[in-house]
């Protein structure tokens, strides 16, 4: 396999936040061709039209960093039925000005949770909603939708249920699969 970078981002500012330990497990699973890195949204102003011209610092800093990575994987809870606000506006304020979406040609993975039993469904479906017409192609299989992995943790975040490992292998290796068909 070609070595990729994967540019990737944590839908939830929380410090305890699961999708961060989901983003840090899928890391240490990553297939050996597969370089992950953050892309961080915490200081992101809301996005305004009026920057298009000449971007603040973190909105130039986020795209400088997606302008670099071969692909993206949002790692996301599921807030209110949708994904959270922080994360949608990262995906504005890269996605801008038209036209020009720091995505284009990227190819997008999704992992999604909620405490209920959908497991984030409908967040990946929203993103899978957005994405399309700004950024590359989603991968479609597998789809991941994760619920209750909460007790999944150790008290030092290290990802300790044998049965999420498995998933979460399968996912990544299926996603680098997914790139390296993507750049053939």
């Amino acid at each position: 396999m070609t070595a990729y970078t994967v540019g990737y981002f944590v839908g939830s500012l929380a410090k305890n936040s699961i999708n961060r330990k989901l983003a840090t497990a899928l890391v240490h699973l990553a297939p050996p061709g597969l370089q992950m890195r953050e892309i961080p949204i915490r200081d992101l102003p809301l996005y305004s039209y009026d920057y298009d011209k000449a971007y603040p610092p973190a909105g130039q800093a986020l795209k400088d960093a997606l302008a670099v990575v071969d692909a993206v994987l949002f790692v996301t809870p599921e807030y209110n039925r949708s994904i959270p606000g922080v994360l949608k506006n990262a995906i504005d304020v890269a996605s801008r000005p038209y036209g020009k979406s720091s995505f284009l040609g990227k190819p997008i993975g999704i992992v999604s949770n909620s405490p209920g039993p959908l497991g984030g469904v409908n967040a990946a479906k929203h993103l899978q909603n957005i994405l399309p017409g700004i950024s590359g192609p989603i991968l479609g299989q597998p789809e991941i939708y994760l619920n209750g992995v909460g007790d999944a943790f150790d008290d030092k975040g290290q990802l300790t249920k044998e049965s999420l490992q498995k998933v979460l292998a399968q996912y990544i290796d299926a996603f680098a699969a997914f790139i390296e068909r993507q750049n053939r």
